[in-house]
Order: structure tokens, then C-alpha cells, then sequence
């Protein structure tokens, strides 16, 4: 999705879009701008008429005392301007960023909610990117439009003040110093826009150089770093690419220095123009020096109002751009229901049903689950076996409704689950999925997922089920140990296994009724995997519960196996019934079995 000009949201929408939101949650933010403006504008009629009236004095023999009392008036009315306006921008920062933080939380909050196949859209996810960039800093979009709009209303109303001001010059000098200004704002704007219109490989330089800072800087890859002698070979490419990000830098300087050359032409020829004019008037109609300086000072300002004018347009303009991707973000469309639907049927235990149902992933041209019809009974301990490819994982993320089928259903006690609030339906279910998901955070608050109210006697019952309490026993604090070191420098590092654990423990205290696990023990050793096999029976009592491995032999702790091959099921029944069938059950339990046989070789010849 390129950052294009033609965006969903005009210009005047995403004004509209932020002071909404202003409005909402800092609607001082509105007052500061025009206040802020209004000084703005104060100051620099105070600034422009400060010297003409001193010197007009002058001219006129005035009294010292007058002219210091004028001079000290000009001062303290300067004084009291310029301290009012920091005041105001002083005050008026931390509600901007109040105002932007609010936008990142919104943010925030589609990224956790949004439909699971939208995180994996990589159109979605560079818009993510976008309206994330444009809320990272406070001049950025979000926060810096303050700013524009502030110096917009400034500049337009200062403009009306000067035009009124300069109306007795003659209409050829201001319509001189119009074009001079419009000619020099659009030539400078499209010299200036370089940079914007190659921001595409800027980033690409940007984003290439802090990814290999990471990676360098990586614990998960240091051991690779060192045994593999990365470090020479990762430093040439950083080196390399830097070359290139500083040769494009000198293009863009060469680009630039033109702006300047154009500005420097420009203002000679304009004031050039305007000092003819105005010592002209003084040479034929006796213009005083004072007024001269007036309206010299005023043509200087004019030109300054009209370059303020278009500038922040221009700035208003591609903050338009950003702050459309924020909203188109927020606004991003949701295959799901995630509001309304029909209430979930209350039950002891509930049947997962899936009636013809074949998928594919987007962009694929071949099915994964194809034509599948299965049953998960009320309570049923469900194993799904299978080589990899064989769709495993893909028809457990169709039963927590990840994902909807492209064809068939899938139903819940009967009902289709697109009939419910998609949001109430994850609450049914418990998951230890393949990829973990710890926070930097406490033992017992990675296990209730929550900061206050935990029940602290379910976790340690959670704890002891994964097979943790030993472990946890011996940590410094206990529970509210810290997990990870990327936050707190007390913190302690799990393995593998005991982190897999530790996911177990949260799906156990969050209580589903709907059990899935994904190779939930795949990082444990044998003694360790068996452990938690004798508790699976207490774990899953009651409940719904769908288990994938690719050890066979903790399937039989199940009451039903089904083995898949190419997003089909093509045995199903018991671990003795699998077995006694002699197919790819059976076959693939010889093989793993061997491994485990004393005295023997990967083929089984006995050694």
C-alpha cells in the first residue's frame, strides 16, 4: 500500500478526525492554538511598529522622557507578549501529547483486537506501520498539527492585517512581491519535495541499517555471532549499506542547495524591487524615514505571511497523508463480528462440529483442510496427528475461529460461530500455542494475564499442574518474580521448557471450557513430557479439549486420534485401534518408537 496523494480522507476530514479527538479528550488544545496565534500576530505588529515609532519620534524632536517611556512601553508590552506565548506553549505540550497518546492507544487496541487475519495481511500491516510512524514522536502528524494549524491561522490572519496596512502602496509592488514570493515558495517546494518523494528509499536505508543493529546487538543471536564468526561479516554489510544511505544523503544535499540559490535570486530581486519603490516616494512625495521603514519592515512581513501561508498548507497537506493512515487504520474493515451476534449458549461442556469445511490461505492455490467433516464431542480428549504440512495447526485455528472457512461451516452446539460475537466465543477458549507469548512481568501476573485482582492460590494450583512449583519455589521472589531481562534487571530467564510450562499454567488459570494446546510440550525433555501427560486426565476434566503432537506416544492419553495427511482425516480412532489398522498411524509409531528401543539403530537392526 504506497503512501500515494490520493487517500480515502481529504485534508479536511483529517482536520475534522484530530480536533474530534481534541475535543474529546483535550479541548484546550483548540483554545491554546488560537490563543497562541493571536500572540503570534501581537508580537509581530509590536516588533514592526516599535522602530518606525521610535524613529518617527525622533523626527519629530519628541521629549527624552517620552521617548523612554514609549521605548520601555514597547518593551514591556514584548515582554508580556513573548512570556505569554511560552506560557501557552509551555502548557498546551503535555495536552498535545495527551491527545497522541490517546491516538497510540486506539492504535494499540486494533492491533490486539482486529481479526487474526488481518495481523498476517501484509497490506495491514505496513498500513499498521505507517499510522504508527505517524504517532512515534512529538513532530510527527499527530502531535505537529497542532503546530501547523497554529501557525496557519496566524499567518492568514496576518495577512489580512498587512494587506490593510500596505493598501495605500501602489498594487503593482504588492502584486511584485506576490509573484516573486508564490514563484520562490513553489520552486523551493518541488526542490524541497526530493527528499519526500525518494522517503521510500530513505526508509529502506533506515530500516536495513536498524534491523542489522538489532540482529548484532540480538541475545538470541549471540551465540550464533560468535561460533559462527558473524560479527566481521555483519559489520561489511552494515558498512555497505551506510555507503549507501550517505550517497543518497549527498544527493539530497546536492538537491537542496538550489532551494537556496532560488531563495537568495528571489529576495534580491523583491527587495530590490520595494527599496526602488518606497525611495522613490521618498524623492517625489517626502515619505519620512519612519514610514519608509514601516512599509519596508510590512513588505518583508507580507512576504513572510504569504511563504507562512503556503508552507503550512503544503505541511498540512502531507500531515493529511498520515494522519489518513491512522484513520484508515482504525477504520480498517473487519471480516468478523465483533459486536452484536447471538448470545453463547450456556453448557457444561461444548461440541466443536466442522461440516464441510475446506480452506486455503490467501494468495494460495491449493486447499490446506479440504472437505473436512469432524465432530469434537462434549468433554472429548481429541489428538490431531500428522506429518508437517498435514494441516494440523490450521484446523485448530478454524475450531478457535481464527480464521473462517472458505467453504462449510464451523459450529458450536449447533450453531455457526460467524453467529457470534467472535470476541465471547475466544472466551470459551483455553490455548498453549506454538509461539509463546510472555511479558517482562511477574510470575503470577504472566500466569493470571491481568495486573490486579489474582486469585494467587488458583495460580500456584495452576503452577503445580504444569509441573512448575519446584522451579518457582526456588526463584528470588517466588511468584512475583520477574520474568525476561528486557524490562527488569532482576529479572530471571526461563528455558525453553519452563516457559512452555508457564503457558500451560495461564490456559489452566484462565478455565475455558475449550482446551487447545499445539504441541504444548515440545520443549520438554521425556520425564518432564510424561509429568505432564499423568495430569492430563485432571487437566482436561470436564472440558472440550483438541491436543496436537507430533509424539505419538502421548496420544494415547486421549480418548480419540485422528490422523491427517493433506488436510484430510484418513484414520481415526483409538492409539490401540491406529495401531491394530497398520496405516500411517501405525507407521509413523514404528519410526519414533525405534528411536526408543535399547540397543538398536535408526533402522532397528538390533547393534
Amino acid at each position: 500500500m504506497k503512501h500515494t496523494e490520493k487517500t480515502k480522507y481529504s485534508m479536511w476530514r483529517n482536520v475534522g478526525f484530530m480536533v474530534g479527538f481534541a475535543r474529546k479528550y483535550r479541548a484546550r488544545v483548540l483554545i491554546f492554538c488560537v490563543v497562541i496565534a493571536v500572540l503570534k500576530l501581537g508580537t509581530s505588529l509590536t516588533e514592526l511598529y516599535v522602530a518606525p515609532v521610535i524613529l518617527g519620534m525622533v523626527e519629530q524632536s519628541a521629549p527624552l522622557s517620552r521617548l523612554l517611556g514609549t521605548i520601555a512601553l514597547f518593551t514591556l508590552a514584548l515582554f508580556l507578549l513573548n512570556g505569554l506565548r511560552s506560557y501557552a506553549e509551555t502548557n498546551t505540550f503535555t495536552s498535545r501529547i495527551e491527545v497522541r497518546s490517546k491516538i497510540v492507544n486506539a492504535i494499540n487496541r486494533k492491533s490486539c483486537v482486529t481479526a487474526y487475519p488481518n495481523t498476517l495481511n501484509p497490506e495491514v500491516t505496513r498500513l499498521r506501520e505507517k499510522a504508527e510512524l505517524a504517532t512515534c514522536s512529538n513532530n510527527e502528524a499527530t502531535e505537529h498539527i497542532w503546530t501547523t494549524l497554529t501557525e496557519l491561522l496566524a499567518n492568514l490572519v496576518g495577512f489580512a492585517v498587512y494587506l490593510v496596512l500596505l493598501k495605500d502602496l501602489d498594487p503593482l509592488l504588492m502584486l511584485a512581491v506576490l509573484a516573486t514570493t508564490v514563484t520562490g515558495f513553489f520552486i523551493n517546494k518541488r526542490i524541497n519535495e526530493w527528499g519526500y518523494r525518494h522517503r521510500e528509499e530513505e526508509s529502506k536505508y533506515e530500516k536495513q541499517l536498524e534491523y542489522l543493529r538489532q540482529k548484532a546487538q540480538s541475545v538470541t543471536l549471540a551465540k550464533d555471532i560468535r561460533i559462527f564468526g558473524l560479527g566481521d561479516w555483519l559489520e561489511s554489510i552494515y558498512r555497505s549499506v551506510l555507503g549507501l544511505y550517505e550517497a543518497f544523503l549527498t544527493r539530497r544535499e546536492k538537491v537542496y542547495i538550489w532551494a537556496n540559490v532560488v531563495d537568495v535570486v528571489l529576495a534580491m530581486a523583491r527587495n530590490g524591487i520595494a527599496y526602488f519603490y518606497l525611495i522613490r516616494m521618498v524623492l517625489t512625495q517626502g515619505l519620512p524615514a519612519s514610514r519608509f521603514l514601516l512599509y519596508f519592515t510590512a513588505v518583508s512581513g507580507f512576504t513572510a505571511w504569504v511563504t507562512g501561508i503556503l508552507s503550512q498548507f503544503s505541511r498540512l497537506h502531507k500531515e493529511s497523508l498520515d494522519i489518513s493512515c491512522v484513520q484508515e487504520y482504525l477504520n480498517l474493515p473487519e471480516p468478523f463480528r465483533f459486536s452484536g451476534g447471538q448470545p453463547i449458549p450456556a453448557a457444561k461442556a461444548y461440541e466443536l462440529r466442522l461440516e464441510n469445511v475446506s480452506f486455503r490461505y490467501p494468495g494460495s492455490d491449493c486447499d490446506i483442510i479440504h472437505n473436512m467433516n469432524l465432530t469434537v464431542h462434549p468433554g472429548e480428549r481429541l489428538a490431531i496427528v500428522g506429518l508437517n504440512g498435514a494441516g494440523k495447526t490450521t484446523l485448530v485455528k478454524l475450531l478457535c475461529g481464527f480464521y473462517d472457512p472458505d467453504e462449510g461451516r464451523v459450529l458450536l452446539n449447533g450453531r455457526d460461530i460467524r453467529d457470534f460475537n467472535r470476541q465471547e466465543y475466544y472466551e470459551l477458549l483455553s490455548a498453549v500455542f506454538q509461539e509463546y507469548s510472555e511479558l517482562d512481568i511477574t510470575v503470577a501476573e504472566n500466569v493470571a494475564q491481568r495486573v490486579e485482582g489474582i486469585d494467587r492460590q488458583r495460580v500456584a494450583d495452576c503452577i503445580e499442574k504444569a509441573g512448575l512449583t519446584a522451579m518457582v519455589a526456588a526463584l528470588p521472589a517466588g511468584l512475583d518474580t520477574h520474568v525476561g531481562r528486557t524490562v527488569y534487571l532482576d529479572g530471571v530467564q526461563f528455558s525453553g521448557g519452563q516457559t512452555q510450562r508457564l503457558m500451560l499454567a495461564r490456559a489452566l488459570y484462565k478455565d475455558g471450557p475449550i482446551l487447545m494446546l499445539d504441541e504444548p510440550t515440545a520443549a520438554l525433555d521425556p520425564i518432564a513430557e510424561n509429568d505432564i501427560y499423568q495430569k492430563y486426565a485432571e487437566m482436561t476434566a470436564g472440558k472440550t479439549s483438541v491436543f496436537i503432537s507430533h509424539r505419538l506416544a502421548s496420544t494415547r492419553f486421549c480418548d480419540r486420534i485422528i490422523f491427517l495427511e493433506h488436510g484430510k482425516i484418513t484414520e481415526e480412532g483409538t492409539h490401540e485401534e491406529l495401531l491394530n489398522l497398520g496405516g500411517g498411524y501405525a507407521k509413523l509409531f514404528q519410526v519414533q518408537s525405534r528411536y526408543y528401543q535399547e540397543g538398536s539403530e535408526p533402522d532397528g537392526k538390533k547393534i
